[in-house]
């Protein structure tokens, strides 16, 4: 059988530094592989797969098409269309998550290529920053508030407050930086496009899996819920399974066993032994710069060993979304979806200037307040 994203996979040049990156770490570290699977984030892996499925199968019943014509007529111009979805994509992960945001937008947009003349890779790259700026406002945004929430004993509006100057600064820049990269040109529509064939009741299947599979992730079932999404797309469209690009989540485990490898390197010991004695301007580099080798979810995890969950380390882990792909696991499926090879370079022309604006500008808000 010829597996969707296997051929890909050949040529990920992301997945290929990962292996590299893991074999030379061995060398250094004790080489465990029994431990390797205990590094892997399963909850992450299974979460990961459940949106997946439930992704491909709005994808395949037609809806992203319906819903596209729609947006395409309602805004006029290259630009309003742009600051639409990537507004959409801030606001939709500030209660959705970042990675169930992006799993909404980015199919929204590849399908929107179809209709009409946009920047689709560009596009993209602002909806991984926007879902990475949107989610950092909330408790419930991403995995890193999620853990820092738990440890600061903060309310949820107590804590939404906290991360609302940094939030409002970075959407704000954003959404300016956005509006003069997409040009107020008017919206080229393809000719000859055929009239949306699309399937209610596969859309309507999606949408009650995804509740269920929403309720088992809220009582701690992912796995059930992951099975029982699988199990009803078995029984109404099997070609959903097929479909899927289930390559990605070789990808996410190979990240979890690299990072599993690296910080058991003696000098990265050293260097977080010592965090708890660092000022407040090196605590914030130190949180960027981990961010930007291991993710800033592993970093949060770390760093909670020897810091206090606080604002400034809150503020910090998430500014480390931004820059270096491995900064954020967003960034990743993201630019995975997107399917251009470009698009892993170009993201860096947009990200790494965001994460030194933000770095800058959040700390010194950080500073007033």
């Amino acid at each position: 059988m010829n597996i969707p994203g296997l051929q890909a996979l050949k040529r990920d040049r992301f997945f290929h530094l990962l292996l590299i990156i893991g074999v030379g770490l061995s060398l250094f570290v004790p080489f465990a592989p029994q431990a390797w699977p205990a590094a892997i984030d399963w909850r992450t892996i299974i979460t990961l797969s459940g949106l997946m499925m439930l992704t491909k199968g709005v994808e395949l019943s037609g809806y992203f098409d319906v819903l596209g014509r729609k947006m395409v007529r309602r805004f006029a111009t290259e630009r309003r269309l742009a600051l639409f979805m990537v507004f959409s994509a801030a606001l939709l992960s500030t209660f959705l998550t970042n990675d169930v945001a992006l799993f909404i937008v980015v199919p929204l947009t590849l399908t929107l290529r179809k209709l009409c003349e946009i920047p689709v890779t560009r596009l993209i790259i602002f909806e991984a920053l926007a879902v990475n700026a949107g989610s950092l406002l909330t408790p419930i945004g991403n995995p890193q508030n999620i853990l820092l929430w738990g440890r600061s004993g903060l309310s949820f509006t107590a804590f939404t407050w906290q991360m609302a100057p940094l939030a409002l600064a970075i959407v704000l820049t954003l959404l300016v930086v956005c509006w003069f990269a997409f040009p107020n040109k008017s919206l080229q529509y393809h000719s000859g496009t055929a009239g949306p064939q699309w399937q209610p009741r596969l859309v309507w299947s999606c949408l009650g899996l995804y509740i269920v599979f929403l309720t088992a992730l809220e009582l701690n079932q992912a796995l059930a819920g992951a099975l029982l999404v699988a199990c009803g797309f078995l029984f109404l469209a099997r070609r959903v399974l097929v479909s899927v690009d289930w390559t990605l989540l070789l990808v996410f485990m190979a990240m979890f066993i690299d990072v599993h490898l690296l910080i058991q390197l003696p000098v990265l010991q050293s260097v977080l032994h010592g965090v708890s004695g660092l000022s407040q301007a090196g605590l914030w580099l130190t949180a960027i710069g981990l961010s930007q080798v291991i993710s800033n979810v592993p970093s949060t995890i770390l760093l909670l060993n020897y810091v206090p969950p606080t604002a400034l380390l809150a503020w910090a882990v998430n500014v480390g979304g931004f820059g270096l792909l491995p900064g954020s696991l967003a960034n990743l499926i993201a630019l995975r979806m997107a399917n251009d090879r470009r698009i892993w370079w170009r993201f860096h022309l947009w990200s790494i200037p965001m994460l030194l604006w933000s770095a800058a500008v959040g700390f010194g808000l950080f500073l007033l307040i």
